[in-house]
């Protein structure tokens, strides 16, 4: 989302104490406009995971964190991995690997020229904390493009 975009979803004080329904209202309708891509995972007909997963043209050239640089030009041709987001009793048996190796193999089936990751460097994993661990994207084949304040740019070559 754009800073605008944001504050236009968050400035109820309603949103600003349970925000989880405003995001479900912002995602449902940027799903709906074509703005939100990814992938679900399913066991059993039961959606267990989500995989945020877009060009990176797609995305605001000044996004509401300003730490946090998803976008890049459309000539680059890189898909960005934004965040996963696994069902609690599915975490652990390798539900966010098969998302990003779709990825992977989608991403050089459309011609893309990299995949990218943003993985928060810490050595405990939280809750909240959805944009994958390092370790998925190191033992996937990605390689730490850059880091900076304990957030990594992680990179897959696919040419």
């Amino acid at each position: 989302m754009t800073k605008e975009q944001y504050q236009a979803a968050y400035d109820d004080p309603e949103a600003q104490q349970n925000p989880g329904p405003a995001s479900r209202k912002v995602a449902e309708q940027q799903i709906s406009d074509g703005a939100l891509r990814g992938y679900l995972a399913y066991d059993g007909g039961i959606s267990i995971g989500w995989c945020n997963a877009n060009d990176r043209a797609n995305y605001p050239a000044e996004p509401y964190y300003d730490d946090v640089l998803f976008h890049a030009p459309a000539e680059m041709k890189e898909k960005a991995v934004v965040c996963f987001e696994i069902a609690p009793d599915h975490r652990r048996k390798g539900v966010a690997t098969a998302l990003l190796n779709q990825v992977i193999t989608d991403a050089k089936a459309e011609g893309y020229a990299a995949v990218v990751g943003f993985p928060v460097m810490r050595k405990e994993r939280y809750e909240w904390d959805n944009q994958g661990p390092i370790r998925l994207y190191e033992k996937t084949g990605f390689t730490k493009a850059s880091e900076k304040d304990g957030k990594a740019v992680m990179r897959k070559m696919l040419s």
